[in-house]
């Protein structure tokens, strides 16, 4: 795990192959499966994340904005090792903040993953006085990670 003062990075190996683990990853349907956070509600009847440029919604609540919605635009796809994406509140360009899974295959039944929650490039000042950084704690992060260890050996 790394913690600087602009980004948080977990890791853990799941016992699944990279591809299995890409798969999850890529519904924006089985996110809120994966949220440590506990914020992500549902998608809004997205398509499968299949390269960058795309945009998903998702429906949210946390007890400081109550239901919202998010566009994440997708910023790094490469199949079955990397999928990042920066959030914004819907209809909003994003501010700078990025969520970021790396996979690294370890022989074929077995996935290094790497999450990465990164607000190093916000810069606008209101964004930085209304938000608290992090949003989402290390141990939340570490959450998801179980989480989707669980949620890939039952997929």
């Amino acid at each position: 795990m790394t913690t600087d003062h602009k980004s948080i990075t977990v890791s853990r190996v799941i016992d699944a192959p990279a591809n299995d683990i890409f798969n999850l990853l890529s519904n924006p349907a089985r996110h809120h499966e994966l949220d440590g956070s506990g914020m992500v509600v549902s998608d809004e009847k997205t398509d499968r994340i299949t390269k960058s440029g795309q945009v998903f919604t998702m429906n949210m609540n946390n007890s400081k904005m109550g239901d919202y919605q998010t566009d994440n635009h997708v910023t790094g796809y490469d199949h079955n090792k990397l999928l990042a994406w920066q959030t914004a509140v819907a209809g909003t360009e994003p501010m700078g903040w990025q969520w970021v899974w790396e996979l690294e295959p370890h022989g074929s039944d077995s996935t290094e993953v790497t999450l990465t929650y990164d607000w190093s490039h916000v810069t606008d000042k209101e964004t930085l006085k209304k938000v608290s950084f992090p949003m989402v704690s290390k141990d939340e992060l570490e959450d998801s990670l179980n989480m989707l260890a669980a949620g890939v050996s039952g997929a």
